[in-house]
């Protein structure tokens, strides 16, 4: 883990982005994050960039047939479980890589070498919302299989480990993120995995991450379960469900005054709604939203809260124009100055 959590609003995004070409997609992010940039995740430019697509690369039975994804059980997968756990168990990161035409914008921001940041940001799907949302060849979630569940966060931890192995080339800082939209559903009808379950799953991926290890989810869940895994960065849709997390206010106390940060998802990724903030209105937004944890329950000052603080959209950007990229990112970045500048 990086040493120091210490991020004073430091801003970072969670790594999609709307261009097809990965030397625009880095030139883009580069602009904007100097301390924390993270590799572009293109997924206009080729549907094996789908979030749920891009990481699955080896999964026993796994079969991409134009944009669908699903697992075909009525293959012998054995032969393939039996490669994949052997990797595992010797933890040969290097058998399970994630291959250039899978990710165009990583192997492009490898090539930026030497760059002055502070660290870099890296992410794979997590096990839970991977395994919610690939199903087999008749439509069942591949969760609710115990062998395809183990096996998928144990190939989900290979690409985390080699994603972040890949990322250290560029600087010895690492953060990696684990994307899991799907833990706003927990406690759902649609939600039938138990606590403990989706626990031991992230923490089988976050087992083969060495630096800094966050969770983002772009909604409102469950945060007591969530802060349970082990993370090092609660990322989270603080536009939207700010509020939710005063709702924990012991289990977030123990995340903070353990030294870890939250990654506040303030900028909305909705281009409408964009249009009509400021960065004025998101500077007070965010404070409202920082403010209940100095009340009772959680106590702490609020400059204390800041500091262990990034700021980041909401959720992805690939779905806003080239334009409201640019605006999102603009905001991003004058929203975390003026909070350092204010509060710093």
């Amino acid at each position: 883990m990086m040493s120091d959590l210490e991020f004073n609003c430091l801003p970072t995004i969670i790594g999609s982005v709307p261009f097809k070409d990965p030397a625009e997609a880095c030139t883009k992010v580069l602009r904007y994050l100097k301390d924390i940039p993270a590799w572009p995740q293109l997924p206009r430019r080729a549907f094996v960039e789908n979030m749920y697509v891009q990481f699955s690369q080896g999964f026993p039975g796994v079969t991409v047939n134009g944009d669908k994804i699903f697992v075909d059980r009525n293959r012998d997968l054995y032969p393939e479980l039996e490669q994949l756990y052997a990797a595992y168990l010797e933890n040969d990161i290097t058998k399970f890589p994630v291959t250039r035409d899978y990710a165009a914008g990583l192997y492009q921001f490898l090539n930026c070498i030497d760059l002055p940041v502070r660290a870099v940001k890296g992410h794979v799907t997590g096990p839970v919302s991977w395994g919610m949302t690939v199903t087999d060849q008749d439509g069942r979630a591949i969760a609710y299989d115990e062998v395809l569940a183990d096996a998928s966060a144990k190939l989900l931890k290979l690409k985390a480990a080699w994603i972040e192995n890949e990322l250290k080339q560029i600087n010895k800082n690492t953060i990696i993120f684990l994307d899991e939209p799907y833990l706003h559903s927990i406690g759902s009808a649609f939600f039938a995995l138990s606590k403990e379950k989706v626990v031991s799953l992230i923490q089988e991926v976050f087992n083969g991450i060495h630096g800094a290890k966050g969770i983002h989810c772009c909604g409102q869940s469950d945060w007591s379960i969530v802060l349970s895994t082990g993370l090092d960065i609660l990322n989270f849709d603080a536009y939207n469900f700010g509020p939710s997390l005063a709702l924990y206010p012991k289990e977030v106390k123990n995340f903070l005054i353990s030294g870890k940060a939250i990654a506040w998802g303030i900028i909305p990724n909705d281009e409408a709604i964009l249009k009509q903030e400021s960065v004025a209105s998101l500077v007070e937004r965010l404070e409202e939203t920082i403010s209940p944890l100095t009340r009772k329950g959680v106590e702490l000052p609020f400059k204390q809260l800041v500091a262990q603080s990034l700021v980041t959209p909401s959720c992805g950007l690939a779905g806003l124009t080239a334009d409201g990229f640019e605006l999102a990112m603009e905001m991003l970045v004058e929203v975390s100055l003026k909070m350092k500048r204010k509060w710093g």
